[in-house]
């Protein structure tokens, strides 16, 4: 009778045991993440890595209600894809949140942050849109010694994205140079993956990943050498890498030979990501029209700004948009093209425009005052965690005082109001995570009356 007892007791534990250990087995074929990507009212997208073939997907439920559990599709990590995996969650319901567990190989793997997600909201016809808050930052560097350029490390202070993910964004979004390739990494799609899967497996970013989705453009750096242009030898797998390690929810130009543009709503706020290396002309070539993002995009994004009624209308881009700095890699170099653009949307009298961009190593916001129209801001937002290049007194006469940012930075961006008085209060803050300066910009500050009414 004792002897049965004590078998059933250590059956009991052993079973335990094998349960435990088989967990945190699978954690060991966890390479990074899991990652939340896009959102919308009815999926969700997620993201993980494994570090060998193996059987992923995800299992969630509505918050804090383990019984209305549900689970993505099982998908099959291969190398060709750096063991990548992209998980919808596709039995969501608008509005709520779910928390969610990594499954391995049918096992649920130990993670020691909260993992959750949220759908969007069905607002429209009901109810104010809600407030929200989002995150960005551009130039993120990850020392690696034995490829990295001899002297000091040029990336540092990597609890940055701890201060990030301590602010609660409901989504954050990563402006280009989120990796940096070397000189090993450019000539093939094996160094491609080598640099987006250490960088992604930064230890300090894993809660951030686990319950904030993520969003990105790109620039040079994550896209091919120093300055990288349209003749990129090797931008279709660049592109290829972009996406194995990215959610967006599109890429609108992709079908006709286009890069990572695309775009997405985030309640009333649309957001235009823009790519700025796929159509660019390369810097010295004095023959060729320049352009920057290409008469295919831009004709793309004309008409998308005319025909959204966003609030905001937030254009994403891997390099400053409105300085008249025309030297670095910025848009004051596309001078034609980006009259064409800013043109357009003057003429088309599109209101609530906003620039959010990145690459310069130092932030800043720029406001472009113009006659018969509404002042056009651009709020640029680096570095991350790469070296500062430090500006003291700006060439930019556009600049708004007191703005300029010389040390590693992010910003955050909280959305409120009703969808008469929508407002934003753009806040930049450095790795420690203290806040440097804020900013309200509101909604009737930008639009432009043609035909104002005559008393």
């Amino acid at each position: 009778m004792h002897f049965s007892i004590f078998s059933r007791q250590s059956a009991l534990i052993c079973c335990f045991l094998i349960l435990f250990i088989g967990g945190y087995a699978q954690q060991d074929l966890l390479q990074s993440g899991p990652m939340v990507g896009y959102s919308t009212m009815k999926e969700v997208m997620l993201w993980v890595q494994t570090k060998e073939t193996a059987n992923v997907k995800i299992n969630y439920w509505l918050q804090g209600d383990k019984a209305t559990l549900k689970s993505t599709d099982e998908v099959n990590t291969k190398k060709e894809n750096a063991f990548t995996a992209h998980l919808i969650a596709d039995q969501v319901e608008p509005g709520n949140i779910y928390e969610y567990q990594l499954v391995i190989n049918d096992k649920v793997v130990k993670i020691n942050h909260p993992l959750e997600f949220k759908s969007q909201k069905l607002w429209q016809w009901r109810e104010e849109p809600p407030t929200f808050s989002f995150a960005l930052g551009s130039c993120s560097f990850l020392v690696e010694e034995k490829y990295d350029r001899p002297g000091k490390p040029y990336g540092g202070q990597y609890g940055i994205f701890e201060q990030i993910d301590a602010l609660h964004p409901d989504f954050m979004i990563w402006l280009g140079d989120n990796v940096y390739f070397r000189e090993p990494d450019w000539n093939s799609l094996t160094g491609m993956q080598h640099r987006y899967t250490r960088s992604r497996a930064q230890k300090h970013l894993q809660p951030l990943l686990g319950r904030t989705h993520h969003y990105a453009t790109w620039d040079d750096h994550d896209y091919g050498p120093n300055d990288a242009d349209k003749s990129f030898w090797n931008k279709a797998l660049a592109l290829k890498t972009f996406k194995d390690f990215w959610a967006n929810p599109n890429y609108v130009l992709d079908k006709s030979g286009g890069g990572v543009t695309g775009t997405f709503f985030w309640n009333d706020i649309q957001f235009f990501l823009l790519d700025g290396r796929w159509f660019k002309t390369a810097n010295r070539n004095n023959v060729s029209k320049k352009e920057l993002l290409g008469q295919q995009q831009i004709e793309w994004l004309i008409n998308a700004l005319t025909y959204t009624k966003a609030s905001f209308k937030f254009i994403v881009l891997g390099v400053p948009a409105l300085t008249d700095v025309a030297k670095y890699e910025n848009y004051a170099n596309y001078a034609d093209e980006r009259a064409q653009l800013l043109d357009a949307i003057k003429k088309a009298n599109v209101p609530g425009v906003i620039f959010l961009t990145g690459d310069s190593h130092h932030s800043e916001l720029t406001k472009l005052e113009q006659k018969d129209f509404y002042p056009l801001y651009d709020l640029t937002v680096s570095p991350l965690t790469a070296s500062v290049y430090s500006v003291k007194n700006s060439e930019n006469s556009h600049l708004v005082a007191e703005t300029i940012v010389n040390e590693r930075n992010f910003a955050h961006i909280n959305v409120s109001g009703s969808i008469a008085d929508r407002q934003l209060s753009i806040s930049i803050y450095n790795s420690a995570g203290k806040q440097l300066w804020n900013k309200t910009i509101l909604k009737k500050e930008l639009k432009y009356d043609a035909h104002p009414a005559k008393d």
